[in-house]
């Protein structure tokens, strides 16, 4: 056991965090693509109601 935490210790080490800058720029990448398909489905959400609206 006391080996396993020994390696987990050596890994994280070695882990490359990102820095703030990096950090940022890919929450807003995350942020603005979420947003992108949260709008991207609301209107084919509307679209298809439009269109059920008018057949039945």
């Amino acid at each position: 056991m006391k080996g396993f935490f020994k390696g987990v210790k050596k890994e994280t080490k070695m882990v490359r965090w990102p820095s703030m800058k990096e950090l940022m720029k890919y929450s807003g990448i995350v942020l603005s693509m979420m947003i992108f398909f949260c709008l991207f489905f609301y209107g084919l959400d509307l679209l298809f109601t439009f269109v059920k609206g008018l057949v039945g």
